[in-house]
């Protein structure tokens, strides 16, 4: 999954980065209003965190010229404890949820779990597909109840196709997903990653769609 940053302060942006990263998350950053409508306008992202208080261009204003343009992934915008007047700004503007500044990294991280999780029609934090078991909240994976070791990008991988389970998903949007925008990016390297996926998993989950893509779902939805 990846995610867009947008926070002016350099310390809580790297804070932010780094908990979001160390979840398993690709991260974008930005640092004022104007370069974040930019990367939210061109680049296809699964969540936004979103400070209201940002030079050049004020959070609410990006919010909205995004939501104008069609652009629906969902923010999270990060507002003053004393300003609720911005809370309700925000969500009128179409923010998908809000934290008040001071703030645990934690609290935003599972705000953000939620958020992907609602996007993507999840009701709870553990995703299934037959044996498979996606824990969102341990960034963890299990098949049949026993742990699998996955590197950072199979893990990635993996997690966008079980969030969209039983939909076609093209080389280029898993790409656009699990890269962020200074990665140099080879379609030829999630071939290699669906493959060693195939291998962990020992089971035929993964189903490549001859010219489209990969679609991951049950074999055996009896099981």
């Amino acid at each position: 999954m990846r995610i867009l940053v947008v926070e002016d302060d350099q310390t809580l942006n790297r804070q932010l980065t780094e908990a979001l990263g160390g979840a398993g998350y690709v991260v974008d950053r930005a640092f004022d209003g104007e370069e974040g409508h930019f990367l939210g306008d061109t680049e296809p992202y699964d969540a936004v965190i979103l400070d209201v208080g940002l030079p050049v261009m004020d959070g609410i204003s990006v919010l909205e010229r995004w939501r104008r343009e069609g652009r629906r992934m969902p923010v999270l915008i990060l507002t003053a404890r004393d300003r609720w007047s911005d809370k309700v700004a925000g969500i009128d503007a179409g923010a998908d949820d809000y934290v008040t500044k001071p703030f645990h990294v934690e609290e935003v991280l599972a705000r953000v779990r939620a958020l992907i999780r609602r996007a993507a029609g999840h009701a709870s934090s553990e995703i299934h597909c037959g044996p498979l078991r996606l824990d969102m909240r341990a960034s963890r994976v299990t098949l049949d109840g026993t742990p699998l070791k996955l590197t950072s990008h199979e893990y990635r991988l993996l997690d966008y196709l079980m969030h969209h389970q039983d939909q076609i998903v093209s080389r280029t949007e898993l790409i656009e997903h699990l890269y962020d925008q200074d990665f140099d990016r080879d379609s030829n390297t999630i071939e290699v990653f669906v493959g060693r996926l195939r291998k962990k998993i020992g089971i035929d989950l993964i189903e490549t769609v001859r010219g489209q893509g990969y679609r991951m779902r049950d074999a055996d939805p009896g099981r």
